[in-house]
């Protein structure tokens, strides 16, 4: 009843409690992302003070006691009383979402922290964080809990230079496990020292005493020479241009012998995985610059007419802007919406590009003729592509793989379709599964290496053509996620060497065919045990690896003698425990496959599933190196 809902039943929220109840309106959740995203925020804003030629140093810190503390040698942050509020603007801005210099245009020209919720969000999530203040000759400190100060703003002694230097300790109660990768955090400063050139950026760890300090004169030059060193590149010269009308804008670019394309945007340092506004324009002005230069060369030289996605195929970009008021989609910021970015990008970009084409000759006809080579690609194979897609588009009235062991429900909140290996391990699933939401597939043996196959060799492969047919969705430009057909869909595989690498095959399928499966949180990992330990009246213990099964072996000593045995494969299991262990929803355990980092996991695939085997062997010797030193922990 009405009466039922009054004024009491209205919770206000006051100070930064709204964070603390939903951290993930603001950083996007308590995970892994969540917690490094308290470090990308602190970062951000040493960056705008570089951003704004006030700062030309940042130190980040990984502390022994879990803590990390981000300084740099900008203005401070201002600590007067503010004029209205009566309070430190420290403390205002450390305390108070939406309060900040950036608003305006008066103290920073350019910024990525503009929503005003970013340092006061770390401080709102973390248990506890200490600020301190270089600026008009004294050292300032002040003291926080939960976002609350629990102390007044401190003068101490006199001291010469100007920064800030925030250290923050993440809450547990939030994020549970706190365990920052350095691994993370050093990619980002790195990209962070590339769109910033003349910023020196180091990464300390106290942990492991080591430093990494980055620092790059060329910027994203530099940065694009990185992108492209596993990659074969089309033409001698790369597209750098540099301009600066309102909004800034650089680029640079080139082609590659990739079927893939690579476009890496930032706006005012921040990326924008998502792409936006300036990320259109740039690719308008790659599309129509080399329309206009092909039109040009005329009847000396035969084209093909060309569409955007052979434009762009094969290219690896970076597009970085610095503009006044940035409009970001989301806390998160993966996405630019504002409008002027793209016309400003554009006119800024397609003339000197198509300058750079007339005066470098050589680079311009190699360029084309790559475009032209990807024309006549999709051209080829599009009746042998379309012959392969139509078969994809199916429902359950539909011819199905023959192999494929359905369930009956459609329902895509619970129906599975769980991958495995071979004919053995398929019949197993068949007698485990529950028969109604959980469908099986069997493949055979390690499936094709898509990230050097041709798109014709990917439509004669009777494995992918099973998947594809099985999940229904299509694959690639033809991908249509209405037509998915099941909710979950689980790569089930041995838990030894074989299972792991047919395991990276499929995810570099999905990767690269079904982004969206990932993007939408249906991909997952099945986790069959490796060992099962028996302990005859007090039962069974399962271990998915040799260091779960040393722990489990530590935990039961002195209680008997453990029988172990270790599982060959999921044939070899019986049907009840490949049940229990790995199918049923009510006990097993799944991992779900996501993408944290795009460039990262775009390197990752390129080096170890490429052509290109010396950087597969780098990667394993740099690897096998840390986690030697590491003591048997890495991470990847």
């Amino acid at each position: 009843m009405s009466s039922d809902y009054t004024a009491k039943d209205i919770d206000v929220l006051e100070g930064l409690e709204p964070v603390r109840k939903r951290p993930g309106m603001y950083i996007g959740g308590t995970d892994l992302a969540g917690l490094h995203h308290l470090v990308w925020e602190a970062l951000d804003n040493s960056v705008d003070e570089a951003i704004n030629k006030h700062c030309d140093r940042i130190t980040v810190t990984l502390q022994k006691d879990g803590g990390v503390t981000v300084e740099d040698n900008g203005r401070g942050i201002p600590v007067d009383k503010h004029p209205k509020h009566k309070k430190p603007a420290l403390e205002l801005i450390m305390t108070t979402l939406h309060s900040g210099a950036k608003f305006s245009n008066k103290s920073y020209s350019s910024a990525g922290g503009l929503h005003g919720v970013g340092v006061s969000v770390v401080n709102a999530l973390s248990r506890k964080m200490l600020v301190v203040v270089s600026r008009e000759g004294y050292e300032w400190t002040q003291e926080y809990q939960a976002g609350v100060a629990v102390s007044k703003l401190i003068k101490g002694a006199s001291i010469r230079g100007t920064g800030t230097k925030i250290t923050f300790y993440p809450d547990p109660k939030i994020f549970g496990v706190l365990n920052f990768s350095k691994k993370i955090i050093i990619e980002r400063a790195e990209t962070k020292a590339f769109l910033n050139s003349g910023l020196s950026i180091e990464v300390a760890d106290e942990r492991d005493g080591t430093r990494t300090r980055f620092l790059y004169e060329n910027g994203i030059k530099d940065f694009l020479g990185k992108l492209l060193t596993t990659r074969k590149k089309v033409g001698s010269e790369r597209f750098y241009h540099h301009e600066e009308n309102g909004v800034q804008v650089e680029v640079a670019l080139q082609w590659t012998e990739e079927t893939e394309n690579r476009m890496y945007s930032y706006a005012n340092s921040v990326y924008t995985a998502e792409g936006g506004s300036h990320e259109a324009g740039l690719r308008n002005a790659i599309v129509k610059g080399l329309r206009n230069h092909m039109e040009r060369l005329g009847p000396k030289v035969k084209t093909l007419p060309i569409t955007a996605e052979d434009a762009r195929e094969g290219l690896c970009a970076v597009l970085s802007i610095f503009l006044p008021n940035p409009q970001f989609q989301g806390q998160t910021k993966e996405k630019l919406n504002n409008p002027e970015a793209q016309s400003a990008v554009e006119s800024a970009i397609r003339p000197a590009f198509e300058r750079f084409l007339l005066e470098h000759p050589s680079v311009a006809e190699a360029v084309v003729s790559r475009v032209n080579l990807a024309a006549q690609a999709r051209l080829a194979s599009r009746s042998a592509k379309d012959a392969v897609m139509r078969k994809t588009f199916v429902s359950h009235r539909l011819t199905l793989p023959g192999k494929l062991w359905d369930c009956s429900s459609s329902d895509l909140a619970k129906t599975e379709l769980f991958i495995v290996e071979g004919d053995s391990a398929g019949g197993s699933s068949k007698m485990a599964r529950d028969r109604v939401i959980q469908a099986v597939l069997p493949i055979r043996g390690k499936i094709l290496n898509v990230e050097n196959a041709t798109e014709e060799k990917l439509a004669n492969n009777n494995e992918i053509k099973a998947l594809t047919i099985s999940i229904g969705t299509g694959i690639g430009r033809d991908f249509d996620y209405s037509k998915l057909r099941y909710g979950k869909v689980i790569i089930m595989t041995d838990a030894d060497v074989d299972g792991a690498h047919i395991s990276a095959l499929l995810l570099t399928f999905f990767y690269r065919y079904m982004p969206q499966l990932i993007e939408k949180g249906h991909l997952y990992l099945a986790q069959p045990p490796l060992y099962k330990i028996g302990m005859g009246k007090e039962g069974e213990f399962f271990a998915n690896d040799e260091l779960e099964k040393d722990k489990i072996l530590t935990r039961i000593k002195g209680r008997g003698k453990p029988e172990i045995q270790r599982y060959k494969g999921l044939a070899e299991m019986p049907n009840a425990t490949l049940k229990v262990t790995t199918m049923d929803p009510a006990s097993r355990t799944l991992l779900r496959i996501t993408r944290r980092d795009i460039d990262a996991t775009n390197l990752a695939f390129t080096r170890l599933m490429g052509k290109d085997a010396s950087a597969r062997y780098e990667f394993i010797k740099e690897n096998s190196e840390a986690f030697v030193r590491s003591g048997g922990e890495l991470d990847l």
